[in-house]
């Protein structure tokens, strides 16, 4: 329950999953993965989860590193994303890196439903 004269903002946090291929270890099964959480401030679930897509997608890039070897960076998905309530701070920015066995060939396992992502099953259970 919100507090009286809280205004009633709806916020969503999304993690989004991304993998980083660098040089001649690109094809190594381990990889470099980055768990970056955005926060959205939409109104409902699906127009959160579509931005926290196309933010992920807009993401990707390639380069070249001081080591002269090349970096793709490659969005993998979503892997949640729930509401925010008064408990988060609007300047709260969280992300994690760490290695991985072959994420994006395991994308389907690591990656669950948008249907199942916490904001939708939130969602369902309001009725909305």
């Amino acid at each position: 329950m919100r507090a009286r004269g809280m205004k009633s903002k709806t916020r969503f946090a999304a993690k989004l999953l991304f993998q980083y291929r660098v040089g001649i270890e690109a094809e190594s099964k381990y990889r470099i993965c980055e768990e970056r959480i955005v926060v959205l401030s939409k109104s409902m679930p699906e127009s959160a989860y579509a931005e926290a897509t196309r933010i992920g997608e807009k993401s990707c890039t390639t380069f070249v590193n001081d080591e002269g070897l090349h970096v793709a960076i490659e969005f993998i998905g979503v892997v949640d994303m729930m509401d925010l309530g008064l408990e988060s701070e609007p300047n709260e920015v969280w992300y994690e890196i760490k290695t991985m066995l072959w994420p994006m060939e395991r994308r389907n396992k690591l990656i669950p439903s948008k249907e199942s992502l916490s904001a939708f099953r939130n969602q369902a259970k309001r009725g909305g």
